[in-house]
């Protein structure tokens, strides 16, 4: 939902695990928009009883107060990627929003309708992000389990390619130059199968960052920006292209803009802006940003080694 959400360009929407802070606690929907700079607050729920599910959703403008749409769906658990669709269409239209005939065919991409491939998907999300040896092969299996359910389902190649490139960072891969082939030839495959996916593109760039080809990399980053405007993950990854570029001051706007649409961000969007400060020599908001990286993931070496650059940097 929110993924679709963000695909149309007048909408401002916060990403998923800034949101996803606020599940399952009894929180006002005026201090929610408060927290994340919003003027409208989507709020709902899934009840789940045999192969029977209801969804409740409504739309609330957190400054008046006024619910401007609401829904109750009940359908088969298989129907719920359709319900999702449905959703979309209706939160877009009771915000008035136009879209153009692109952004239809944007927001209207899927990911999968295989229920069990989204949730092996879900896993290796959350679990690729771990950055250590055993989360990446689990990850990895997890991804290849996805696309063997739906040998279609674009953001699962994504995924698996992301763990491939993780095994040179990890010093497990036994041929670096294979593994970045195999990482570049998996995006690919994800963009032949949903040319609007921006990941996928942003995904591109940065790995055109880590084999020293800058102008490529940035180029797809931006094109993925373009796709995909309200993407905080996009930004972020401009930002790091353009970091790895040493086009430090451009860096700097696309990770604020990333932490503006996701603020409660993981830790390398923290750490990405501080470091683009940092070679700016601009050590005081470097040393703001790492620290609070460092904050939010204390046990991480890699905040810390961060961290620790910027000190020495800054003298």
């Amino acid at each position: 939902m929110i993924t679709a959400l963000s695909k149309v360009p007048k909408l401002f929407v916060i990403a998923r695990n800034s949101v996803f802070t606020y599940k399952g606690k009894p929180v006002k929907v005026k201090q929610v928009a408060e927290d994340l700079g919003v003027k409208f607050v989507l709020e709902g729920s899934i009840r789940k009883a045999g192969d029977k599910i209801r969804i409740t959703a409504q739309l609330i403008d957190a400054i008046s107060g006024h619910h401007l749409w609401a829904e109750r769906y009940d359908r088969n658990l298989k129907e719920i990627f359709d319900v999702q669709d449905e959703l979309t269409k209706n939160i877009i239209t009771a915000m008035q929003v136009k879209l153009t005939e692109g952004e239809q065919v944007r927001v209207a991409a899927k990911g999968t309708n295989n229920l069990e491939a989204f949730l092996k998907y879900l896993q290796a999300v959350a679990i690729v992000r771990q950055f250590n040896i055993e989360s990446n092969a689990l990850a990895k299996q997890l991804a290849q389990d996805a696309i063997a359910l739906d040998p279609e389902y674009a953001m699962a190649y994504i995924v698996l390619s992301s763990t491939h490139r993780m095994d040179v960072w990890l010093g497990t891969s036994k041929s670096p130059k294979e593994s970045i082939a195999k990482n570049m030839a998996l995006i690919q495959k994800a963009i032949d199968l949903d040319p609007t996916y921006a990941e996928a593109y942003g995904q591109l760039g940065f790995t055109y960052s880590m084999i020293g080809k800058h102008d490529k990399a940035v180029a797809k980053a931006e094109q993925a920006v373009a796709l995909n405007p309200n993407s905080a993950y996009v930004h972020m990854l401009l930002g790091h292209t353009l970091r790895f570029a040493d086009r430090f001051e451009e860096a700097i706007p696309e990770y604020k803009k990333a932490i503006r649409l996701n603020p409660i961000p993981p830790t390398n969007y923290l750490f990405g802006l501080g470091l683009a400060y940092c070679w700016t020599g601009q050590y005081e908001e470097a040393i703001k940003w790492c620290e609070k990286a460092v904050r939010q993931d204390p046990e991480s070496f890699l905040t810390r080694l961060m961290m620790t650059m910027v000190y020495s940097e800054s003298g």
